[in-house]
């Protein structure tokens, strides 16, 4: 086959690796290292005589672990052989992320380990590079490979005797070092270029932000203004909103028989005939459609009437995500809404798109939202909403508006669609370039070893 750069290959009797190269071995795991869970946290009292800093699961990132906050344990000596690491041990999580692994650096030396995670140590150091090993465990967590034998109605979870016997390719241990500089120094690069379009992504997100806010503040650009046939404002109020504004609270805005108001207080379980319910989950770009809302049976929505939908009315999520908005498509017309979300449904004499825009700024409800950040369960008071000061041009400027930045975010969204979906391409072709060199798909073997990459 043309993909193959090594001068022959054998099956290597492992699904998910396919063909290996010739020379290499596939042993089970514990023929070449040691594989040991840590210790629980309640094993031993956390003060005393022998006190060391103690690794969790949650510590342990992908090639990364942290070293801040941690808890301390007591290990006898007697025990610090067992349950304690060395620089160059790889941690493999048991749950959670199953598989997830990071190598210990020398700060991490001597530390105790969680019994969610398994130290791994090479039985025969002169034999095993853990930098390639690790970039295994990679390929393997990204192939599915811990998931599959896992019960799918259990929470997944990787034993100590399945990781035991899994086999990997392993060529020599000078083949493994290649490999793993030259993966070292490609992924390095990689997550540079994907931090750097990252970056990108909350530059364009800021930009967003700042245009609705100035706009729903200020009004339009001059240019903008002009297009629309309207005036522009050269001038503000010593209250900052432009000539020939009001403010007003945004009770005032809403249809009077229709108030702000929040929903069903106990929605009970999702049922499959019945009354469409709104969460404050829900509130958010995609999830308004019948097949992704959950419904109430028809005898509780009976209760609250007052709070039903109809097509174009706003909703506020007042907890959970807090301060998301989204306007009601015709699709759930009819629909209700739970005690986390808020109806506010515009005036006759108000734009809806308009509205939507200034629930958005940052300059219109931040303060509001600020309110939420000290609470325990964070979210916002409906009637602090309800006073919320919005900047009111007239209807034909408010229009004016609304399709401006209907056109601007749409803009820019799409710039951040297109850069999220490079981000998603250059993460896939990472993880599929790790798998190719670790079981031999592609050849590295006759890289000049140079420095590992920082």
């Amino acid at each position: 086959m043309k993909w193959k750069p090594y001068p022959s290959y054998k099956p290597s009797g492992v699904e998910w690796l396919g063909d290996v190269p010739a020379h290499w071995g596939t042993p089970p795991l514990y023929t070449r290292y040691s594989i040991d869970l840590g210790k629980m946290l309640d094993e031993s009292r956390i003060t005393g005589a022998h006190l060391v800093p103690y690794l969790r699961n949650v510590d342990v990132q992908w090639d990364r672990i942290n070293f801040e906050d941690l808890p301390e344990i007591d290990v006898a000596p007697s025990e610090r052989g067992r349950f304690t690491l060395r620089a160059g041990d790889l941690l493999v999580c048991e749950g959670g992320e199953v598989g997830r692994a990071a190598i210990v650096p020398p700060e991490g030396a001597g530390f105790a380990y969680q019994k969610a995670l398994h130290r791994m140590r090479p039985l025969r150091p002169s034999l095993d590079d853990p930098r390639f090993v690790f970039y295994l465990l990679s390929a393997a967590a990204s192939s599915g490979v811990f998931l599959a034998e896992g019960n799918p109605n259990t929470i997944p979870h990787l034993t100590g005797e399945k990781l035991r016997r899994y086999r990997f390719p392993m060529p020599t241990v000078q083949e493994q070092t290649a490999i793993a500089r030259f993966l070292d120094e490609t992924t390095t690069k990689l997550g540079l270029l994907v931090a750097k379009k990252r970056a990108l992504v909350e530059r364009l997100r800021e930009k967003r932000t700042a245009l609705i806010s100035r706009t729903v503040t200020r009004g339009l650009p001059p240019e903008a203004a002009r297009a629309a046939g309207l005036a522009p404002h050269p001038n503000l109020k010593p209250s900052g909103i432009p000539e020939g504004w009001r403010e007003s609270p945004l009770m005032h805005l809403v249809e009077p028989r229709r108030p702000i108001m929040y929903g069903i207080v106990l929605p009970g379980p999702d049922v499959d005939e019945g009354v469409l319910i709104v969460k404050g989950g829900d509130v958010k770009p995609g999830r308004l459609t019948p097949e992704s809302l959950c419904r109430t049976t028809i005898e509780i929505a009976a209760g609250y009437e007052r709070s039903r939908l109809r097509a174009g009315d706003l909703l506020f999520s007042i907890r959970g995500t807090v301060g998301e908005v989204e306007m009601v498509p015709a699709g759930i017309d009819g629909a209700n809404i739970t005690q986390d979300v808020a109806r506010v449904a515009p005036a006759a004499e108000v734009d809806g798109r308009w509205l939507l825009h200034a629930l958005k700024a940052e300059a219109v409800v931040g303060p509001l939202l600020a309110l939420s950040l000290g609470a325990a369960v964070r979210g916002v008071n409906i009637r602090d909403l309800k006073r919320v000061r919005i900047p009111v041009p007239p209807v034909r400027e408010q229009q004016a508006i609304a399709e401006y930045l209907d056109r601007e975010t749409a803009r820019i969204d799409r710039l951040v669609e297109k850069v999220e979906a490079a981000i998603e391409r250059l993460q896939e072709y990472r993880q599929a370039l790790i798998t190719a060199a670790v079981t031999g798909k592609i050849g590295v073997r006759d890289k000049a070893p140079g420095p590992a990459a920082a």
